[in-house]
Parts: structure tokens; sequence; C-alpha cells
């Protein structure tokens, strides 16, 4: 197999060093911290792709770890994330953290007790 962008093949990049230490430090930093941990807290980034956060959502899935996806006003969340989230909470952390705390609160013992999904889209300025 090819892996054009890189101009290697698919077994020259599991033998790359910098491959190697980028995986190293994923298993070490990441991977660890979730095997754990019951449940992901993810607040869901705005702009340009985040890699940290699309490594630690795809590992949050394989490890069949509960997401709890947080997401600032206004944002539209993509189908794929709402198919795996087991909430979707809105929450304005700088405009009202306690009204965020709040919900992240309830949201975290939603899935613990339960393991249901819920979307929860609030308006924490409502409180």
């Amino acid at each position: 197999m090819y892996w054009g962008s890189l101009g290697m093949k698919l077994e020259e990049v599991w033998e790359d060093p910098d491959y190697q230490a980028w995986e190293s430090r994923v298993r070490n930093a990441v991977v660890s911290v979730l095997e754990d941990s019951a449940v992901t807290i993810t607040l869901i980034p705005r702009g340009q792709t985040d890699i940290k956060f699309a490594v630690e959502l795809g590992l949050s899935i394989m490890m069949d770890k509960p997401i709890i996806a947080l997401v600032q006003p206004g944002m539209s969340i993509p189908s794929g994330l709402a198919a795996v989230a087991a909430e979707i909470v809105e929450v304005d952390i700088a405009r009202d953290p306690e009204g965020a705390h709040r919900s992240i609160t309830e949201a975290l013992a939603r899935v613990m007790h339960t393991g249901e999904r819920h979307v929860s889209l609030e308006d924490s300025d409502d409180d």
C-alpha cells in the first residue's frame, strides 16, 4: 500500500522514527490516561482541525468510553460526533462558568448512572 501524500509505502510509515516517536508519546500520554478514565469529557474545538483532539476522540471511541461533548453556543455539531457522543452539552464557560459546571456535572451523573445518550442544548444564560 502506498501512503501518497508522504511519498512512502505504508509499511515505511510504521518504521519512520518520527512516527514511532509520535506513537510512543500518544501511547504514554493519552492511552494510559484514557485507560484509567471512566468517561471522556471534551470541549469541541472551533475552526481548524485539532489533531490532538481528533486522536483523543478516536481513541475514546475505540476504547468504548462514553463521550460528553461540550460545545460552545451556536456551534454546529457534525453528525458523526452526534452519533458517538453519550451527551452533547452546550456550555458558555467564559460567560457562565457556574452554569457550565452545573451542566457538565449533571451530564456526567446521567452518563455514569444510566449509560443512555442525551442531547442537551440549553442556553446556560437562562439559569
